[in-house]
């Protein structure tokens, strides 16, 4: 099927960008989707008392390379990760989704962006990784220290407690999503089989509300370190697991959110395949 090209002036041709921003896309979506299964599997055998404890990317990259021919696939993926920041850059710039200039088309792509920011910074440490000691700072680390640059100025805890409040919408929208099984991303439906489709939506939809649990965590120990002015109180993915494992029925919480997110992570493989990239 022949993609159909803008119609926006001013825009670069898309038969130039779709040569290169289609691959790169794809690329990303499957790098994004090893991330996310190997932090859930993770996840899951902490739960499962099987060794290991819950982390984020930068754990999942530590699994990568202590696998054989580990540098050349932490290599891939930081490759994927950068067409995938890529790809959210395109989609805030250019709309090829046509989300519309509304309000809510606004927000779909200010959140592109930011999607794009965090996976540019994923990049770069999976990078350093490479390129120099295998040593990086943790998610807890970079929010807590994102959280006390911010808190110092004066209104700080005033802009902390707004970006707590962003996330929690967010998490809220993931969570409707789910529910109402009106995934974000266009798949080309039309070339699955309607048994396809049944697995892709349901993994899709527990994916989505497991991400919806984690940012909506996240989230509230953003509005913690807001109330008590202290940065220390913040917690990025990894923090968030392990406070869902130090919970009442910890393990049982976290072994179903690892699931959830090891689902995320094959959905994302998914999109690799089916997602509908049109510029």
């Amino acid at each position: 099927m022949r993609e159909r090209p803008l119609s926006t002036a001013g825009t670069p041709p898309s038969s130039i960008l779709h040569a290169w921003v289609a691959p790169l896309a794809r690329w990303g979506y499957a790098a994004s989707g090893v991330v996310y299964l190997l932090v859930g599997l993770l996840a899951l055998l902490a739960a499962l008392r099987a060794g290991g404890r819950p982390t984020d990317a930068q754990g999942a990259f530590e699994t990568i390379l202590s696998q054989s021919w580990g540098l050349f696939l932490l290599g891939a993926v930081a490759l994927g990760l950068v067409g995938y920041a890529l790809w959210r850059l395109v989609q805030a710039l250019w709309d090829p989704d046509r989300q519309g200039q509304g309000a809510s088309g606004l927000l779909k792509r200010v959140g592109y962006a930011g999607s794009g920011m965090l996976s540019a910074g994923l990049a770069i440490s999976a990078g350093q990784r490479l390129l120099g000691p295998r040593t990086g700072q943790q998610s807890d680390h970079v929010a807590q220290a994102w959280t006390a640059r911010i808190l110092a100025h004066r209104f700080g805890p005033w802009l902390v407690g707004a970006a707590g409040c962003a996330m929690l919408a967010f998490a809220g929208v993931q969570v409707w999503q789910a529910v109402t099984a009106r995934m974000p991303e266009p798949l080309d439906t039309h070339t699955m089989r309607s048994h396809t489709r049944i697995w892709v939506t349901t993994l899709g939809r527990m994916g989505v509300l497991a991400r919806g649990v984690v940012f909506a965590c996240m989230g509230g120990f953003l509005l913690e370190a807001a109330w008590h002015v202290n940065p220390w109180e913040a917690r990025g993915l990894g923090g968030a697991l392990r406070a869902l494992e130090r919970r009442p029925f910890g393990p049982w919480v976290l072994g179903v959110v690892a699931a959830g997110l090891m689902c995320y992570g094959l959905y994302m493989l998914v999109l690799a395949w089916y997602r509908r990239v049109r510029l």
